[in-house]
């Protein structure tokens, strides 16, 4: 009997190339944004302890600003992606400015709240008296590129949108270096301190605004896109962007929820905690670029009326999302020794952290699952499905954790809980994935 096309080697071979082509230039940029805090946390560290711990609250808050707002990126992707497959660039430019156009709106509105509140936002972490001024010096000036942040956010979804992670990559490598640069001639260069580490930081991502909004306004003109602001299409991307919003909040509450908990087990548990985070947003780096081709790759699919080839690529993927999980959690395993310590030198904190990090390991291969099939449905712009399942996800979270120190668990048993909340996640969204109902074809769903 022939083999159906959709399962041939030939036609996984092509979902791999897709896949590898998409994905390896999106991990690159995504693990270059964090390198932004690096490198200032780098520069502002020899000004002094107060200043880096300015910083350090400052970032927290610009940080949270700007990822509850990461729909931009989301939901334009898959808009875009789907006018891609329908073959209609030139609404699929228009789509995409409307999304840049929203980031525009939403970023202004921020530094409208963000300027005149910086001391009480500050305040809300309880910032010492030595640490605040530098911490409210920071979040004002570096308020002023939160629109740029978000324009690239919008422009980076445009562009995977049209299949296209590499420049996001490049972009994302010269802002880098040019926010490197920038940080060291302000800051000692010209004297200006913990200022000049901020000025530097937001020179540099209008900077990166600036080449994401002149690729976009070049292919707007070569297609005959309209540049000017639309109402309608503002607002449609808007609601398009809420469900996602709702979901990026609950994940947000789940991951504070899970630092409190840690905070009352005691402070080698929030030490150990908090080491065990930044190894998980690390790994979740490399599933997330997956789960960027994803986006891209279903909506083009299903933008070109080819269910068919959005599911089989949906199977791919997530293959590729266990594999990666897989190997992910045997490194994890193999580097525990060398990994630790490289953040404390606490033999308490150490062994805390030891057990915590096997099971971290072995949710790995569901995180791959979990991260693949988000893609695979925001792709598909099954945005108020995400959304409930998220809130879904967070009420059986909570409880759990929140009982964790009461039953004498440790950091294990709270890393358990963050176990059983992917597993959840996984559940909803393989339960959506079977039922096929994510499968709406066209060039809007």
């Amino acid at each position: 009997m022939t083999q159906a096309p959709a399962t041939t080697r030939a036609t996984r071979r092509r979902h791999d190339r897709e896949i590898v082509m998409l994905a390896v230039p999106a991990f690159g940029a995504l693990v270059a944004e964090p390198l932004f805090v690096m490198a200032d946390s780098a520069i502002v560290g020899h000004l002094g302890t107060a200043q880096l711990a300015g910083l350090g609250v400052a970032s927290a808050l610009l940080t949270t600003a700007v990822s509850v707002f990461v729909f931009l990126a989301y939901a334009t992707t898959a808009a875009v992606a789907r006018r891609v497959g329908a073959g209609d660039l030139q609404a699929a430019i228009r789509q995409g400015m409307d999304g840049i156009w929203l980031a525009l709106l939403i970023g202004a509105t921020v530094i409208a709240v963000v300027l005149p509140s910086a001391p009480s936002l500050v305040g809300l972490f309880g910032t010492s008296d030595t640490a605040a001024p530098y911490a409210t010096t920071y979040l004002r000036i570096s308020s002023l590129g939160i629109p740029a942040m978000l324009v690239v956010l919008a422009a980076t979804g445009v562009l995977r949108g049209l299949q296209n992670t590499r420049t996001p990559l490049y972009v994302a490598i010269t802002g880098f270096v040019a926010n490197g640069v920038l940080n060291l001639g302000l800051v000692y260069g010209a004297d200006l301190g913990i200022a000049g580490s901020a000025w530097g930081t937001v020179i540099a991502q209008w900077g990166m605004a600036a080449v994401y909004l002149f690729v976009v306004v070049r292919g707007a003109r070569r297609h005959g896109a309209s540049l000017r602001p639309d109402a309608a299409g503002i607002r449609a991307s808007a609601q398009a962007g809420a469900p996602l919003l709702v979901r990026t909040l609950s994940l947000r509450a789940i991951l504070l929820i899970a630092t409190a908990v840690a905070a009352r087990l005691g402070d080698a548990d929030i030490a150990a905690h908090q080491i065990i985070l930044s190894l998980w947003s690390l790994l979740a780096f490399a599933l997330d670029a997956i789960a960027i081709a994803g986006q891209a790759i279903i909506g083009r699919y299903l933008g070109a009326d080819d269910p068919q080839g959005a599911r089989a690529a949906c199977r791919r993927m997530v293959q590729w999302g266990i594999a990666v999980g897989v190997v992910l959690g045997l490194l994890v395993i193999v580097s525990r020794p060398l990994f630790l310590p490289l953040f404390t030198s606490d033999s308490t904190v150490k062994d805390t952290a030891l057990p915590a990090l096997i099971m971290v390991a072995l949710s790995q291969p569901i995180c791959g699952v979990v991260f693949v099939l988000d893609g695979v449905l925001m792709g598909a712009g099954d945005g108020p499905y995400l959304a409930g399942a998220m809130l879904v996800t967070l009420a059986v979270f909570a409880p759990v954790a929140l009982l964790v120190p009461g039953f004498g668990g440790g950091l294990t048993a709270l890393w358990g809980a963050m176990t059983l909340m992917m597993a959840v996640r996984m559940l909803t969204l393989l339960l959506r994935t079977c039922s096929g109902r994510w499968v709406v074809t066209g060039a809007t769903r």
